[in-house]
């Protein structure tokens, strides 16, 4: 038997136009009230409380979409495919929220190498988030074009994870030197910078002349970082589901709540110090997934489990070990 022929046939797409229309909308409005309602334009520094409160109404949005999901599924495709399809959004989102956390380590290393206030992270964030579902939204509709048309280059994103998360591993105590980033070097070459911040001004007119402040260049290395990790997590989903209704959606809800994490994680981000191992086992797994898949198709709880339990003993043995430079000065 090709053992290609032995993979279960994959559930029909399920993304009609109205579910995109009324999720875009929702995307939307959240953002709309996050700007210019729930404070997205008043100077505040987030505390640990309101990151955490977001953070749980962001998760408990993520199940009820899910729910909801499941629940339309149910009645117009039938239950089969409704349950595999709320499997594989859960799968996905669980994913790409894991990966996330490593969006944290980076923002954090950022924020702290240019001394952003507090008060200034939450607006960089706001901005930073919406640029990253714009990209997302671009290259998850080419990518599963190019899944749909290309079937093979599923195996290249498997080889490409696989890769990646061995790099991580290994490189895994290794900090990227900022000075060196091309996205600053060229904006520092061709911008004019202020040399301080103006509270959390991107832009400031000073006798006649438009600069940019320090606060804008912190921008631009949070857009670079969310477009380099979204070349890991979008092919990393894409090894669960080709669907890009549930690419999609799974994958903007992680993002929505990427700010709320940050702010959670952001001062015990030392304290998880294994969690880098843990993200980077993630990815080889998942590309080991794919590379396998024409003669051995994993079950989506599989998956779903191998990466929970992944996560949480690496979360554990950081809770149990302290990390090794915890009593150096900072």
């Amino acid at each position: 038997m090709n053992p290609v022929t032995s993979a279960p046939a994959q559930a029909p797409m399920i993304g009609e136009p109205w579910m995109w229309a009324a999720f875009i909308a929702f995307v939307l409005v959240m953002l709309a009230l996050d700007l210019f309602v729930f404070g997205g334009r008043k100077v505040h520094r987030v505390s640990t409380k309101e990151a955490a409160a977001w953070s749980v109404a962001w998760l408990l949005l993520a199940l009820g979409f899910n729910a909801l999901l499941w629940w339309h599924l149910t009645g117009t495709v039938g239950p089969e495919i409704a349950d595999q399809k709320a499997m594989e959004f859960l799968t996905g989102y669980v994913i790409e929220k894991s990966l996330s956390v490593d969006n944290v380590f980076v923002f954090l290393l950022i924020f702290s190498a240019f001394h952003v206030p507090p008060e200034y992270q939450r607006r960089v964030l706001v901005y930073g988030v919406l640029g990253a579902i714009i990209m997302r939204a671009v290259m998850i509709l080419a990518g599963a074009w190019v899944v749909r048309e290309f079937a093979w280059v599923l195996y290249v994103f498997g080889a490409f994870l696989l890769i990646t998360g061995i790099r991580m591993l290994v490189a895994s105590e290794e900090k990227p030197d900022l000075e060196k980033n091309p996205v600053l070097k060229l904006a520092r070459r061709h911008l004019r910078v202020t040399d301080g911040f103006r509270e959390e001004k991107f832009f400031s007119v000073e006798n006649g002349v438009r600069y940019v402040t320090p606060l804008f260049l912190v921008l631009l290395l949070v857009e670079a970082s969310d477009l380099v990790f979204a070349v890991d997590s979008i092919p990393a989903i894409f090894a669960i589901t080709t669907d890009p209704f549930i690419v999609f959606t799974s994958n903007i809800f992680a993002i929505m709540g990427l700010r709320a994490l940050y702010f959670l994680l952001a001062d015990m981000a030392e304290r998880f110090h294994f969690l880098k191992y843990g993200l980077a086992m993630v990815l080889a797994f998942i590309g080991a997934k794919m590379l396998i898949a024409p003669w051995y198709h994993m079950p989506v709880e599989l998956s779903l489990g191998i990466v929970l339990t992944t996560l949480v003993v690496s979360v554990l043995a950081s809770l149990m070990k302290k990390p090794p430079e915890s009593g150096a000065a900072a």
